[in-house]
């Protein structure tokens, strides 16, 4: 089992003919990832490595039955590309687009709501892999295999670091929710679904400095988390008041700060590293008792 992405996800790439599309299409393909076609406006019946590229996602999800899509387009064009994926019915949309405007992402999140059919994850994310299964996005596929932990986390790069960390355990689902003040998946989500999967038996949760999402994390796993939960907050030696990082990295009074986000955790019982090299510690000691 998995959360959300399997060996069975059928993946299309909105703006694969695109020079960041196409090296990372290439890239999901060699880790044994099913791309079935590819989507740019203008330059269907084309073909990038024999996959095939169609005009619109409708036409591509007919044609392939892709079920999964990974949007690779410039900000400006994200959000008709992700309101085109949500009129389509693609239950699983993962926009790795960096710089997408607020206001943009307020309105294609809120339509795929009132939809209510498609999972949006990102933007400005790495994606999710389910190792050994399938890969969605941009994360490195090769730093770790299958396991029994499910990772959910804001930072591409600490995604990454916690994946090589924990290698010699392994992973059920990694999800790179992304950092900006709107994003379609949260910690929650996450926490609630790997709470249901079967195959994970512990949860690393990475956040960072600004906002109160882990605050609310923790709130949530009080009352609906029954398995462990490791977690990291990144930010820990920020000054404050300083703005580091992502934009949803906005520290406003203490609320924001990664001390009070850490005492949050801890009172409701998980456990938070001071790094992310004693959060994987937590979890290889909790795991092998």
């Amino acid at each position: 089992m998995t959360i959300w992405l399997d060996a069975d996800s059928r993946i299309l790439v909105q703006g694969m003919t695109g020079s960041e599309g196409t090296k990372h299409t290439r890239r999901m393909v060699a880790s044994g990832s099913r791309v079935v076609a590819g989507v740019t406006p203008g330059k269907g019946g084309q073909e990038v490595d024999g996959i095939p590229v169609f005009g619109d996602v409708a036409e591509a999800m007919a044609a392939t039955g892709a079920n999964v899509s990974v949007v690779f387009v410039p900000p400006r064009f994200a959000k008709a590309a992700v309101e085109e994926a949500v009129d389509a019915g693609i239950p699983l949309c993962v926009v790795i687009t960096e710089g997408s405007p607020v206001h943009d992402t307020a309105r294609f999140f809120q339509y795929a709501i009132n939809a209510g059919g498609t999972r949006v994850i990102g933007p400005n994310c790495p994606g999710i892999i389910s190792p050994g299964q399938s890969n969605a996005g941009i994360i490195p596929a090769d730093i770790t295999g299958p396991g029994p932990i499910g990772l959910v986390s804001k930072s591409g790069t600490l995604t990454y670091q916690m994946m090589y960390e924990l290698n010699d355990i392994g992973f059920s689902t990694c999800v790179g929710i992304g950092g900006d003040p709107i994003i379609g998946t949260t910690h929650i989500d996450c926490l609630a679904a790997f709470e249901a999967d079967p195959a994970t038996e512990a949860i690393v949760m990475i956040g960072e400095i600004g906002g109160d999402a882990e605050e609310r994390a923790a709130a949530f796993i009080a009352d609906h988390v029954t398995k462990p939960v490791v977690g990291y907050v990144a930010g820990f030696t920020a000054p404050e008041g300083k703005t580091m990082g992502h934009a949803g990295a906005i520290v406003s009074g203490s609320s924001g700060t990664a001390s009070a986000k850490k005492e949050a955790l801890e009172a409701v019982g998980v456990r938070v590293g001071q790094t992310p090299s004693e959060t994987a510690r937590l979890m290889r000691s909790l795991l092998r008792g």
